[in-house]
């Protein structure tokens, strides 16, 4: 008989209580979790489920403004609810580490990567500061980064957003911990780098028999890395299975609904045969300060009321190219039309009118937000700058954008960003960028960070804006299931190099330019053997050797 696991992580009747309108109220309503010792237990569920909550709940953390209320978390023994505030730090950064969904808001921009890196084995006294750094560079090879030797003496705002996702999690493994809580770890990588810090995780939990919980809202994703789902809603168990009962017989309507999402498909546009592009890309090179070249010759054109999807793995240029199309960004060569006419390439030379034309939603609304600014502020200051708006004609239009962004005014008006969930930060976003009245908005991964159910919201959102506004969208992702939902055209880039272009029926029919091939083939499906098998298909004999395996 196989030897039976050593349970690691028993938790028992969690409830975790949020203060709200002046009283405390049950945000987790006694949920139940045993984890064994290398084993690896996906949380999933919509927006507001309690995932996050109870993932913080396993370190015996509560977050600001909640409280563990009762229940028991026993960690290796160790009671986590009566136990010090010394006790539980000691274990974690050591025994338990965490990986959260955004490095960018988690990372200290004022240190190097490195530096942060090497904080915990330092503190805990696990290695010397040579050893650390040795031992840092070996995780970044591992995780595929470029230059491992050197990345990490970067800082954080030098690296790309899926680099620094990569960063954190070699952080986290950093003392070889024996619980490992992965919050939405892939979320900000393309699907290429996905697979590669997929599979680095899967060989550590493997050669270390850590213990991991793994919050997503990718159920493909959770599929290749779990033993075990939970399914969470509002607080509450829903139920639990092995992952490929799960996947095959789903007990409850509302895992099933999980299920069947991403049905939305917006019918494809196609460009007119006469006519001039709203935003033309022309022959652009660019790069930072005095570094390397980032775009190479980058062209194409985006036609009013069209939604052109721009992909590509991290650092291949995407949002490089969207910098430069609304000034951040100068290029050093080819130059960016509106109408036909030239952008000046640096944004503090062109016209308010210039500047209302092109708008962004960002990728992170929790970054993006000032979360000590009230709602009407963050939608009305655009629409004051852009269009003079004071007073009760300010407060009607904050109105009107929430209105048409299907958030109640009375309810939205004078709260503050922290207080909303996810989806409604986004869609914030949506209504600040609407308020400057464009003409074309650069939406830059912005359901990335969302759960299916959510983004597929966003996504209908989007698409009747565009509608009803005739707006015209560069949207950025890694995510191809967003693209077949709203794209009408499809960009590809690698390394600064637009690969291939054209209709999205065109772009995902055979044949494919074999980086786009790459790409397509790289997109997780509803099969715990997925992952495995694609690494077989590519040549990686083990899990360890797809870390650094050029895929």
């Amino acid at each position: 008989m196989p030897k039976k696991k050593e349970v690691l992580l028993k938790i028992r009747n969690l409830k975790i209580q949020g203060y709200s309108d002046e009283q405390w109220v049950d945000i987790i309503k006694g949920v139940d979790l045993t984890l064994h010792r290398g084993e690896v237990m996906g949380l999933i569920g919509e927006s507001g489920a309690g995932k996050s909550t109870i993932g913080a709940g396993a370190m015996g953390y509560a977050r600001d403004g909640t409280r563990i209320s009762e229940g028991s978390i026993e960690f290796d023994g160790m009671e986590l609810t009566t136990a010090t505030e010394a006790e539980r730090r000691a274990l974690r950064g050591s025994r338990i580490a965490y990986v959260a969904q955004s490095a960018a808001a988690s990372f200290n921009p004022a240190h190097k990567i490195i530096d942060q890196h090497t904080e915990g084995p330092l503190q805990y006294r696990l290695q010397k500061r040579m050893e650390a750094q040795e031992d840092a560079m070996d995780l970044y090879e591992r995780l595929r980064l470029p230059n491992p030797k050197e990345i990490g003496f970067r800082y954080p705002h030098q690296v790309s957003g899926g680099q620094l996702q990569r960063a954190m999690t070699a952080m986290a493994m950093s003392c070889r911990p024996d619980l490992i809580i992965f919050d939405e770890p892939t979320t900000a990588l393309d699907v290429t780098t996905q697979i590669e810090v997929l599979a680095a995780i899967r060989d550590i939990v493997e050669q270390f028999n850590t213990a991991a919980i793994y919050i997503t809202h990718d159920l493909a994703v959770v599929a290749q890395m779990a033993d075990t789902i939970k399914v969470l809603l509002k607080g509450s168990e829903v139920e639990e299975a092995s992952t490929e009962e799960m996947l095959s017989n789903p007990k409850e309507e509302y895992t099933k609904s999980l299920w069947a999402v991403r049905s939305f498909e917006s019918p494809q546009k196609h460009r007119p045969k006469d006519g001039v592009p709203l935003i033309s890309v022309k022959n652009v090179d660019a790069s930072y300060s005095a570094g390397p070249k980032i775009l190479n010759d980058v062209s194409f054109d985006i036609y009013a009321g069209m939604t052109v999807a721009v992909v590509g793995e991290s650092g291949s240029g995407k949002s490089t190219t969207a910098r430069c199309i609304t000034g951040l960004l100068p290029p050093s060569k080819g130059e960016i039309l509106f109408k036909g006419t030239p952008f000046p390439p640096d944004y503090r030379n062109r016209s308010k009118d210039q500047l209302r034309q092109c708008q962004m939603i960002y990728q992170m609304a929790d970054t993006a937000l000032n979360p000590k600014v009230r709602i009407s502020e963050i939608i009305g200051r655009p629409a004051a700058f852009y269009s003079g708006l004071r007073g009760a004609a300010l407060k009607n239009r904050v109105d009107e954008l929430l209105d048409l962004i299907e958030l109640e005014p009375s309810q939205y008006y004078n709260r503050y960003p922290p207080e909303l969930s996810g989806g409604q930060k986004q869609r914030i976003g949506i209504a600040r960028a609407l308020a400057a009245e464009p003409t074309f908005i650069v939406c830059d991964e912005v359901t990335s960070a969302l759960d299916q159910l959510v983004a597929e919201g966003i996504l209908r959102l989007l698409d009747r804006l565009q509608d009803e506004l005739d707006l015209a969208y560069m949207f950025i992702t890694h995510d191809l299931a967003t693209v077949r939902s709203i794209a009408d055209e499809v960009v590809v880039m690698q390394h600064g190099r637009v690969v291939e272009q054209g209709p999205k029926d065109e772009m995902f029919t055979p044949p494919h330019d074999p980086y786009t091939d790459l790409l397509l083939s790289s997109v997780p499906e509803m099969d715990p053997n997925w992952l495995t098998t694609l690494l077989e298909e590519r040549g990686v004999d083990n899990i360890g050797d797809a870390a650094t395996a050029k895929l």
